[in-house]
């Protein structure tokens, strides 16, 4: 049995979550994200997350340009990962792999004396995160893929297509909702969107706008 198959109920998830709130960052079911681990707070979660069930919950914070020294208001909807792999640096780091398990709203913050922030975490109204990959015959295939060609294209980035191809769909929308750059707000609307069909046509209409809007050139902030 794979680590993602003893997360089957969100009774098997844990009430009390680590939360790293970070701008921009989307952690969605299925899916992966690396993170560099440097600050004093976030390395001291990690290992306490190593030292226990792994998992930390990605959320963002309520404002985009809030001020992460402190403790801003935080978004209610995040994504709970497990880290899957973890590397020490000589100078201190810690790379890891989150491995998205399922999204969660917060209930109440929890105050500790430790240094990173804990949430009382309700997963019970995003169960479907927790079954097999979704059907995708609803997604729009074609179009996702000639938008995720579009949009290589004005970043002059190749891929393999036969690798592409071969992808299931909710792995195209996972790949392509992360890689791209969209605002952070707009990160949480394909968070927050219902099923992959909804996330697939939230993603498809972002990142055409963000082509048109960038006409000839290259998206900014894309590379």
């Amino acid at each position: 049995m794979g680590f993602i198959d003893q997360y089957r109920s969100a009774a098997d998830l844990p009430r009390l979550l680590k939360v790293f709130p970070l701008p921009g960052a989307l952690l969605l079911p299925h899916a992966e994200l690396p993170l560099n681990i440097f600050e004093p707070r976030y390395l001291a979660m990690v290992s306490d997350a190593l030292a226990g069930d792994r998992l930390i919950g990605m959320i963002q914070p309520d404002i985009e340009d809030a001020d992460l020294s402190g403790s801003p208001a935080l978004k209610q909807v995040g994504c709970a990962g497990r880290i899957s792999s973890f590397a020490e640096t000589p100078d201190g780091r810690i790379l890891i792999t989150l491995s998205g398990i399922c999204r969660f709203t917060i209930g109440k913050e929890i105050g500790s004396d430790k240094p990173y922030r804990q949430i009382e975490a309700d997963f019970s109204g995003f169960a479907s995160d927790l079954v097999d990959a979704e059907d995708d015959e609803a997604v729009d295939r074609t179009s996702l893929l000639k938008v995720f060609q579009d949009y290589l294209a004005a970043n002059d980035m190749s891929a393999d297509w036969d690798q592409v191809k071969a992808a299931s769909t909710e792995a195209l929308v996972n790949t392509l909702a992360v890689l791209a750059p969209h605002a952070p707000r707009d990160k949480q609307a394909l968070l927050e969107a219902k099923d992959l069909k909804s996330r697939a046509d939230v993603l498809i209409a972002l990142t055409e706008m963000a082509l048109a809007r960038s006409g000839s050139g290259s998206v900014p902030g894309l590379h």
